[in-house]
């Protein structure tokens, strides 16, 4: 399996990152949730981050223009982001996207709040992912049942050789969220204490690493 499978997501400053560095693989700093101050959180990451300014209609917490969102999220790549999230969606994103490959890997994310769609719909947002210049490609979904899982999951088997994160958000959606690197996901991303989720259905990093250490290698 890969190392990179646990990506801790820092949802304010004052959260303790160093109880739980030695257990997540990589961080996700949430521009649009710590506020003032993320460029100093950023800075004393011990390892990799990813970028990410999460617009509102896609389960952010923005409340600037559009285009003050982008900019700020440009801002990550001087201070050494290793990973840049931009949404699907963004305008302008055919502009974007070589700015951020430039110095960074580009992640390139859709999300759905309310239902995980047919899998046809899911893999024409791959696609289109894809043809934007992803390096990564990230689709959430919401599910209203189990099999939304079963739905989601195979988006990753369907794209072999690319990076793809697919998992679905909710208390049913808990089981794609621990198999989605199980399965050759890229990686997962879990809070780093309770309380502190950035996203319906999120466990903590010290759970997960706790489950993922109870699976065989060999399975």
């Amino acid at each position: 399996m890969k190392s990179n499978r646990i990506c801790a997501v820092i949802t304010d400053k004052k959260q303790n990152i160093s109880q739980i560095a030695g257990l997540a693989d990589l961080f996700e700093v949430r521009i649009d949730l710590i506020g003032e101050g993320w460029e100093e959180c950023a800075a004393k990451l011990p390892k990799a981050w990813i970028a990410c300014n999460r617009r509102k209609e896609e389960g952010g917490n923005w409340q600037g223009s559009e285009e003050r969102r982008v900019e700020k999220l440009l801002r990550a790549l001087p201070l050494g982001a290793s990973i840049i999230d931009i949404e699907l969606e963004t305008n302008g994103l055919d502009k974007i996207v070589p700015v951020i490959k430039q110095k960074a890997s580009c992640l390139i994310s859709s999300h759905n709040m309310k239902e995980t769609p047919y899998f046809d719909e899911l893999k024409d947002i791959v696609a289109r992912q894809i043809d934007a210049g992803a390096d990564i490609c990230k689709v959430v979904t919401f599910a209203d049942k189990d099999e939304d899982n079963f739905t989601v999951l195979r988006l990753i088997p369907e794209f072999p050789g690319k990076r793809i994160i697919a998992f679905a958000m909710g208390e049913k959606g808990l089981a794609s969220r621990i198999l989605c690197p199980i399965i050759g996901g890229d990686f997962t991303y879990a809070a780093i204490e309770k309380g502190a989720e950035s996203a319906a259905g999120q466990i903590t990093v010290a759970n997960l690493r706790q489950i993922y250490g109870m699976v065989k290698n060999d399975i």
